[in-house]
């Protein structure tokens, strides 16, 4: 059943026909390579056909260079996370280095952690990786964050919750 808040794929094909080389152009401008616009045009248009319900718009470019600029951000993001990640296993000897198919699952792991720090609460992040990477322990955390042990408790709770919703989401 069509809704008039759901786009249907004519609606998703007349918006492209009006907008993608306009949207291809603001994109181009903005990344200065056009295989990455298109890539991005591309994927703002698929991103449109998997989403499950939109408004209706009255601002179609606006719509869809807010969509672009965020996949721009994640592509820009997932490029510093491969980068960091090629640094990191730069030093090993070439028969230590992960197979192409497991570098893949590493950086989108990497990827989902990294968005899922992202939507943590600023102090909550600091706890976690205070904890996690620099191996501090929970009066350490709350002595330098200022905040009590107990609050540091909690907050590494909800960031081990937010894990542990991140692993099972997919399953």
């Amino acid at each position: 059943m069509q809704s008039d808040d759901m786009p249907n794929h004519a609606q998703i094909a007349l918006l492209y026909h009006h907008h993608h080389s306009w949207l291809y152009h603001w994109l181009s401008r903005r990344t200065g390579c056009r295989e990455h616009a298109a890539d991005i045009a591309q994927d703002t248009f698929v991103h449109l056909l998997k989403a499950r319900e939109t408004q209706p718009l009255r601002e179609p470019r606006a719509f869809l260079s807010s969509i672009a600029r965020g996949l721009m951000i994640d592509q820009y993001r997932r490029r510093q996370l491969e980068r960091a990640y090629l640094e990191s296993v730069a030093h090993l000897p070439a028969q230590e280095l992960p197979s192409e198919e497991t570098r893949r699952l590493i950086l989108d792991s990497l990827e989902r952690i990294d968005r899922l720090l992202d939507q943590l609460k600023p102090r909550i992040r600091q706890a976690f990786l205070l904890a996690q990477l620099d191996g501090l322990t929970c009066p350490q955390i709350a002595k330098q964050l200022g905040v009590s042990r107990a609050t540091v408790e909690r907050d590494l709770a909800k960031a081990l919750h937010a894990c542990y919703r991140l692993r099972y989401a997919d399953l």
